[in-house]
């Protein structure tokens, strides 16, 4: 679908003005617009789910403009040419909580929640299928509404969707799970603070759902505001669209969850630099990838790793190619030397490959990839995707693009974080899409 663009292509394109380059072998940037906000990080941060939605040969894109404007965008899958519209929401983009995350659901309705951090629901959803213009702001349920933070979206095998958000604060807060059903055009409730951290802390989640509709949840705990009281990696699936959890064992969770009754994938102590927010894969077999990163016992470089389950136990991999030890203690948003990982996997023959986006400041802050031919193996080959640092950006990909027809789409945007939750005073740059295909023989 981007097949490479030789020399003489790519000058035809500048000529005519199209914004589509060659950046590395098999891989592709369009970009959306030249005026992202780009004074912290809040357009590119992890946990948006989604900044990036195909649906039926179109993909759609959100981000804040240099005016904090809260703006839409669509193109037809594998071309260049992006449409953009500036909705009439705004956003307080100063606070790199408050993300937009989208997705389209299976009558292809856009719905978008945005401009969260403890503070009341921001939801809206397209007037029509198709159509990048919003409706009126609306409430879901209307309670457990007003201390929302985390927004975000994931679609079930049959179009509806489920709405995963933390109600409450760091260190005491619990997670919420919506449905929306497109029979009855309606949300409701499906887990009321499932993960419970009973007052003393919270859990800081992400989420995949699988080709067959089963949906695993993975998690560390934090014990108070600060980032370094982040500690261990538990684990939880649904295969009835969150009504029951199960342990990857197929013990079912007496509910709520708490850190008693979990099921723990690997076990981290507090001070490791173990992050929060990272990511997770798993495919149609149930096999679950999560990435992120810490410090092991005695050591003192944080590392990314990958623990995996595809048979009975629970592995490791650790990565260990980076050289520079930091710190993540304190509170707020935190200007951070790497970024936090996306993990995509991919049948390859009679074993998995593995493919684990990131960026270094070791590597210039370059949009990067290891990737692993042989998941168990600790052979990780590492290339960048880019060509010039992309600051304090993090990965976020095209979930259902993946699915569909394996070509990775990230959103990338080179932005500046200030340590703390500062703001950064910087110049608008580009909101871009950069479409990547592994190599699969």
């Amino acid at each position: 679908m981007y097949p490479s663009l030789t020399k003489s292509v790519f000058l035809i394109c500048v000529f005519i003005g199209i914004n589509f380059i060659s950046v590395a072998q098999n891989a592709q940037l369009s970009t959306i617009a030249g005026n992202g906000w780009a004074n912290n990080s809040v357009n590119t941060v992890i946990f948006r789910k989604n900044a990036l939605v195909t649906f039926k040969g179109f993909q759609y894109a959100a981000y804040y403009d240099s005016a904090q404007h809260v703006v839409l965008a669509k193109r037809k899958s594998g071309t260049a040419n992006w449409i953009t519209q500036t909705t009439l929401y705004k956003g307080d983009a100063t606070d790199a909580h408050k993300s937009i995350s989208i997705m389209v659901d299976g009558d292809g309705f856009l719905h978008i929640a945005w401009g969260q951090h403890n503070n009341n629901l921001n939801y809206a959803k397209s007037v029509s299928a198709g159509l990048l213009t919003l409706g009126n702001k609306q409430p879901m349920l209307s309670v457990k509404e007003n201390k929302v933070s985390y927004p975000e979206f994931y679609k079930l095998a049959n179009g509806d969707l489920l709405f995963f958000y933390r109600d409450g604060g760091s260190g005491n807060g619990n997670l919420m799970i919506n449905r929306y059903s497109l029979q009855t055009k309606k949300w409701t409730r499906v887990q009321d603070g499932m993960i419970n951290g009973e007052g003393e802390r919270n859990a800081y989640w992400q989420v995949a759902v699988d080709l067959v509709g089963t949906i695993h949840l993975s998690w560390v705990w934090r014990e108070s505001p600060d980032v370094a009281s982040n500690h261990d990696l538990c684990y939880a699936k649904s295969t009835d669209g969150g009504l029951t959890w199960l342990k990857s064992t197929g013990e079912k969770y007496a509910m709520p969850i708490t850190a008693t009754n979990a099921e723990y994938a690997l076990k981290i102590p507090q001070k490791s630099e173990l992050i929060n927010q990272t990511s997770m894969f798993a495919d149609a077999k149930g096999n679950v990838f999560i990435a992120g990163y810490w410090h092991d016992v005695n050591e003192s470089v944080p590392q990314y790793h990958l623990v995996f389950k595809t048979g009975e136990d629970w592995k490791v991999s650790n990565l260990k190619f980076r050289k520079t030890a930091f710190s993540l203690s304190g509170t707020g948003t935190k200007k951070i030397p790497i970024s936090r990982p996306q993990i995509v996997v991919w049948s390859k023959g009679k074993q998995y490959a593995a493919g684990l986006l990131f960026r270094d400041a070791e590597r210039g802050n370059k949009v990067s990839v290891a990737i692993n031919e042989a998941l168990g193996s600790e052979n990780w080959n590492i290339k960048d995707l880019s060509q010039t640092s992309m600051g304090e950006w993090e990965p976020t990909y095209d979930t259902e693009l993946w699915k569909s027809k394996k070509i990775l789409s990230l959103f990338l945007q080179n932005v500046t974080q200030v340590d703390g939750e500062g703001k950064a005073d910087q110049a608008p740059t580009k909101v871009q899409v950069l479409d990547w295909k592994p190599n699969y023989k």
